[in-house]
């Protein structure tokens, strides 16, 4: 399979998909696209040919069969490896993690927009002035806290469920955000986030993004040049 990716600085969709593979060690081939959008780039020539909404990621069989979205990818990758704990094996558990894999993929706005993914800057001046400031920042912040604790306490940690499984594939981008906006969390989130932080894949994820060495304008609002 191939998973069509941009770049790991900066695109949080991506970092869902292929941390994920790499979590459970699917074989995968990484085609990675610059973020550019302009016409005639490679994005452009590239990711058209590949999926209709020219987003990524997409994951592409070797038959050129395509799946595209997060969500899709993730469903389509526990079907294809069912021995694998992709999603807990409670069934309770397992809708639950649906609702907040759910949750995160339509929401959390402010965060999403205020406090961008860039995984080699660190903005906690910026963070601090948000966090005055905005409040539907903070009501975001809260409900990912409290989200998090509930989890923890039921299943005991160190990941949402107990193993590390694609519910925590999909909050390992907002952890980077938390940490390089310098977010306050409570102690038991606060924990959760360095897990994530500290995973084999997440951590093979922010040290391929910081080889990138790749300055894109559009995705750096609180910076002019790296």
């Amino acid at each position: 399979m191939k998973l069509y990716i941009g770049n790991k600085n900066y695109s949080s969709w991506s970092m869902r998909s292929g941390v994920l593979l790499a979590a459970f060690g699917i074989p995968f081939e990484e085609r990675r696209l610059r973020l550019d959008f302009s016409p005639g780039s490679a994005w452009h020539d590239v990711i058209a040919g590949v999926t209709p909404t020219k987003r990524v990621p997409v994951l592409v069989e070797d038959d050129g069969f395509a799946v595209w979205d997060t969500l899709a990818i993730t469903e389509y990758l526990a079907e294809r490896h069912p021995a694998l704990p992709v999603w807990p094996r409670d069934a309770r558990d397992r809708a639950r993690a649906r609702s907040l894999c759910a949750e995160m993929h339509a929401g959390f706005m402010a965060l999403r927009s205020r406090c961008p993914m860039n995984i080699e800057a660190f903005f906690p001046d910026v963070g601090a002035r948000l966090w005055a400031e905005d409040a539907a920042l903070r009501a975001d912040v809260a409900r990912l806290d409290a989200a998090w604790r509930e989890a923890l306490a039921a299943r005991g940690g160190p990941f949402l469920f107990g193993a590390f499984g694609a519910v925590d594939a999909y909050f390992a981008p907002v952890a980077v955000r938390l940490s390089r906006f310098g977010l306050p969390l409570s102690g038991a989130a606060a924990a959760y986030r360095d897990a994530l932080l500290a995973h084999p894949a997440v951590q093979a994820w922010i040290a391929d993004a910081l080889r990138e060495q790749d300055f894109v304008p559009e995705d750096e609002p609180y910076r002019t040049q790296r």
